[in-house]
């Protein structure tokens, strides 16, 4: 089976799947939530057992809004059946208890409407997250590169091993930074720490699944020394594959079922994280091995030409 004879093929779906994220992040940009812009959170819980719609509760911030104190537009999300969770702007507690005095009086059903939670995000700690949160995956990058420049130091080009993981990483986080751009203009999901923890999570399991490819390369390189590295390359994915393919399968069915059956806390978190996980599966097998085998073969030089196909062995 040679799969690597394809690797343009697979280039070219990786783009159809990046690019039309890099457009929605041109355009709407990232929907950030107060962790990273800063604002209130406010969690509520409705003795009547039948809380608001999201329009209402619009409705009841956009009327309390004053010049100075613009809390209109808050991202209301259920939390279980009788609760929500409201982000807005940055409000005082006065402005808070007005909220609550209202949300009490027009949908509280006479009884209390408990405050289960509120907290604030100035600004200026939400902006020192979002440089700590890209400081962080620039971190991790620099770390993947030596480690594996290191792990791999007795092979020719080690740092192209680095180099191609870097690479494929890079592209599960444009799959999912898309995938939150385009959900969240669509669904008005916000990208906050949780989303932060599974683009980590995701940059974890995408090089985790390709050090195992290349390792298996690695192996296969002092085997058949003689053999051409294209025909190497081909043979050692063929050899993960089923590993590959059976251990992040067990993990996207999990998830998969998190985000059905998991309530809604979580949804956001489970679905992006589930989406990278798959981005990192293919990325793994249909993306970092074969920028090996293109680096190996400078096709750059011969774009779409190339050279004539070798047999696999």
């Amino acid at each position: 089976m040679n799969l690597i004879r394809y690797r343009y093929l697979y280039f070219g779906i990786s783009l159809l799947v990046i690019v039309p994220g890099i457009i929605a992040l041109l355009i709407w940009g990232l929907p950030l939530g107060i962790d990273f812009t800063g604002g209130s959170l406010l969690e509520v819980k409705f003795a009547s057992g039948k809380p608001p719609t999201i329009a209402q509760v619009t409705s009841i911030y956009a009327n309390l809004s004053k010049p100075g104190k613009d809390i209109s537009n808050p991202l209301v999300q259920p939390l279980g059946s009788d609760s929500l969770s409201i982000q807005s702007k940055e409000m005082d507690d006065a402005t808070k208890n007005v909220v609550v005095a209202a949300l009490k009086a027009q949908y509280g059903g006479g009884q209390d409407v408990a405050v289960n939670n509120f907290s604030q995000v100035s600004a200026a700690i939400g902006q020192e997250v979002a440089i700590r949160a890209a400081g962080a995956v620039a971190l991790a990058a620099v770390f993947i590169l030596i480690y594996i420049t290191i792990a791999f130091r007795k092979v020719q080009n080690a740092f192209r091993y680095g180099t191609a993981a870097i690479i494929a990483m890079i592209h599960d986080i444009l799959v999912t930074v898309g995938a939150e751009a385009l959900i969240g203009h669509f669904l008005g999901w916000q990208a906050d720490s949780l989303f932060l923890t599974a683009l980590l999570t995701i940059i974890g399991f995408s090089v985790h699944d390709t050090i195992v490819v290349f390792d298996r390369i690695r192996e296969n390189s002092n085997i058949y020394r003689r053999v051409p590295y294209e025909t190497v390359v081909n043979h050692s994915i063929i050899q993960t594959l089923d590993r590959s393919i059976n251990t992040q399968l067990t993990v996207m069915i999990t998830l998969s079922a998190l985000a059905l059956f998991g309530g809604e806390s979580i949804h956001h978190f489970v679905v992006i994280l589930l989406i990278g996980v798959f981005s990192g599966t293919y990325s793994s097998i249909f993306n970092a091995s074969p920028i090996l085998v293109v680096w190996e073969n400078k096709e750059w030089r011969t774009w779409f030409r190339g050279k004539p196909e070798q047999a696999i062995a």
